[in-house]
Parts: C-alpha cells; sequence; structure tokens
C-alpha cells in the first residue's frame, strides 16, 4: 500500500490518491503484533498524504499529517523515514512563513542522518540531499541567497556522490533534482534568465516521474513569467498540463494562468487552458 501510494503519486494520480489513503493509513495503524513495521508504514503513508496536501494548498491538513509522519517514525526503527517526515515538516514550517526554522529543520535533520552509518548509502545520500536542497529552497524563499547557494552547494555535493538520479521511496535525487532545484531558487531569488540557463541544461524527457517532469515545466513557466515572456510561459504550462493533468491545477498555475488572460488574443487557447484547470469558470450549458 505505501508502494501504490508512492507510485499513485510519481503519476499525479492526486484523486485517486486522496480517495485511497485513509483506508491505507486505516490498514497500516491495524499491524497488530507489529509495532515497528506498523509505525514505519503510518509514517510513510503520512509523509505522502503531506506532500498531496501541499500540492492541493491544504496547508491546515498537511501541519497534522507531518505531525503525525514524525510522531510516527519516531516509534519506528528507520532512521531515513524519521529524516523524511522531519522534511515534511520543514516544507509545513516554510509554507507557515517560519524560513529560519523550517530550513534549521531540514539542516538538522540531514546532518543527523550522516551519522546513521547502519543506513543504506544510497538511501542515506538521497535523502540528506533532498533535505539541503529543501532548506536550500526554503532560504531563497526568505531572500537569503548566501545561504541558498550554499544549501543547494551542499545538495549538490551529495549528488555528486551518488552520481546519478535515483528514485527511492517515493522521492527523487540526483545531480537533475539539483538542477531542478536551482531553477526554483534562481526563480526566487529574481534571477529569471539564470533559471531558463539551468532549464536548458535539462532534458525533461529523462525525469523519472510524471510529478517531476510537470514540476520542471511549471518552474520553467514561472520563470518566463517573471521574466515577461508570456507566449512562453504558455507553452511551459501546456507542456506540464501534458505530463501530468491533475499537477496544473495548482494554486500557482491557477494564478499564472488567469495573468496569462491579458494576452488571449495572442495566445490561441489560453482561455480554454484556464477553464481547464479552474482559473476562471467554464462555459455554462
Amino acid at each position: 500500500m505505501v508502494e501504490a501510494s508512492r507510485r499513485d503519486f510519481g503519476a499525479c494520480r492526486y484523486d485517486a490518491l486522496a480517495r485511497a489513503l485513509p483506508r491505507r493509513i486505516e490498514f497500516a495503524q491495524a499491524l497488530d503484533g507489529r509495532p515497528e513495521q506498523s509505525a514505519d508504514a503510518v509514517a510513510a503513508l503520512h509523509i505522502i498524504a503531506t506532500r498531496l496536501c501541499i500540492k492541493r494548498g491544504d496547508d491546515h491538513v498537511a501541519a497534522l499529517t507531518a505531525d503525525r509522519a514524525l510522531a510516527a517514525a519516531l516509534r519506528g526503527a528507520d532512521a531515513v523515514t524519521v529524516a523524511e517526515a522531519h522534511r515534511m515538516v520543514s516544507s509545513v514550517w516554510r509554507r507557515r512563513g517560519h524560513y529560519a526554522d523550517a530550513t534549521d529543520i531540514a539542516v538538522a535533520a540531514a546532518q543527523g542522518l550522516a551519522r546513521h552509518r547502519d543506513t543504506g548509502l544510497t538511501e542515506r545520500l538521497s535523502v540528506q540531499g533532498n533535505l539541503y536542497a529543501t532548506a536550500a529552497y526554503t532560504a531563497a524563499k526568505q531572500g537569503d541567497r548566501h545561504a541558498a547557494h550554499a544549501l543547494i552547494g551542499e545538495a549538490e555535493a551529495t549528488a555528486g556522490r551518488l552520481g546519478r538520479d535515483a528514485e527511492l521511496r517515493g522521492s527523487v535525487f540526483g545531480p537533475g533534482q539539483v538542477l531542478l532545484h536551482r531553477i526554483s531558487i534562481s526563480h526566487l531569488l529574481g534571477d529569471a534568465g539564470q533559471a531558463v540557463e539551468y532549464a536548458r541544461r535539462v532534458d525533461p524527457a529523462a525525469l523519472p516521474t510524471a510529478e517531476r517532469r510537470a514540476r520542471y515545466w511549471i518552474d520553467v513557466a514561472r520563470a518566463f513569467d517573471q521574466w515577461g515572456k508570456p507566449d512562453r510561459c504558455y507553452q511551459a504550462l501546456l507542456a506540464a498540463e501534458r505530463a501530468a493533468p491533475q499537477e496544473v491545477r495548482r494554486g500557482a498555475v491557477r494564478a499564472m494562468a488567469a495573468g496569462l488572460l491579458r494576452h488571449d488574443r495572442s495566445l490561441p487557447g489560453v482561455r480554454g487552458f484556464a477553464q481547464r484547470i479552474g482559473a476562471v469558470a467554464g462555459p455554462r450549458g
């Protein structure tokens, strides 16, 4: 059930995942006689639930599921799951605007995981790298250019030790993922041109999941939107929709689509796109 949930998330089957998660969590909680296995499974499912809530902009529920993920992980026996739960807590704190605390949580979890030598090296490096990348994104969100670059440098060094992108436990990390985060970080720091330069170094077809491919195109769209290039922004959003239709229903994408309606005469089909993703009401009848 954990693996099925991870596959649903990676494929951006968010509606099906939302329907299935409560039953899967209930089943994991009922693993009588296997408390550590139950705790690890419950934590993993709440981690996925947190990621889903963040995608849907439901920050209140995300805070609850992140807390439950961490509580369950601490009852289990898996250091990697504990670190991943801390990453969810960090993301929730970032979305609340507590940037310094969110950064500290992610960095402390990455450093703590490094001490668990009994954990498989690939898994440990993958989760550490994602924690550093999350911290770098948070620092950029705060406008802390120095910290953002230093932390993404830590993520890049970790990715260099991995040597390749790997999907482990539903999360992807490696050199390609560092590039994706550099696109996001450059956009957040106001460097749209730099974000596009990083984007040109990525082969989206090689990204391992629909979620990652759609996220790439959305970040490219954000950069072009910031740069004042509505046609390129729109084309990137259409590419994101082709990769994963449910991913483009996010609030940030709807806001971009609504803004593009100012150019509806020069962007054929943009109004239909905005209607499909819920940015504007569709036609009646």
